[in-house]
């Protein structure tokens, strides 16, 4: 019996909200020219344009390119990552002032026993050396 093997076509399929190729690297193209036009104009305009107009310029030429970069897929694999962690920050239970200053003295004590000990170790190897070069 010869069993027949059907090639499938790829699939064409996009998720909910996910943007075609050609959107995406459209998007991107106009995140890093207004990066660009930011960069050549701040340097371009320095002498006719005061500091203020420049400052407002790239600020608002930096926010378009993160705007743009952010209705990427990417951009939006991204906000939702954010928005994740976000959630998980506020499940975090934070240690309380007492716990935070205990736990920190622990640490220095440590740090304080182990670096003697570590001083000693070697003060004793420096001298068993210097007892061996000058035999």
């Amino acid at each position: 019996m010869a069993t027949e093997i059907k090639k499938k076509a790829p699939e064409q399929v996009q998720d909910k909200g996910e943007k075609s190729k050609g959107t995406n690297t459209l998007l991107w193209i106009i995140a890093v020219a207004l990066i660009i036009v930011a960069a050549v104009g701040n340097t371009y305009f320095a002498a006719q344009l005061s500091l203020v107009v420049r400052v407002l310029a790239l600020v608002a030429l930096g926010a378009g390119a993160v705007a743009a970069a952010a209705l990427t897929n990417q951009g939006q694999k991204t906000l939702h990552f954010i928005k994740e962690s976000r959630t998980e920050l506020r499940k975090i239970i934070w240690p309380t002032r007492p716990e935070a200053t205990q736990t920190t003295l622990i640490v220095i004590a440590m740090c304080v026993v182990v670096s003697l000990v570590l001083w000693g170790i070697d003060s004793i190897i420096v001298r068993l050396v210097a007892f061996l070069t000058n035999l």
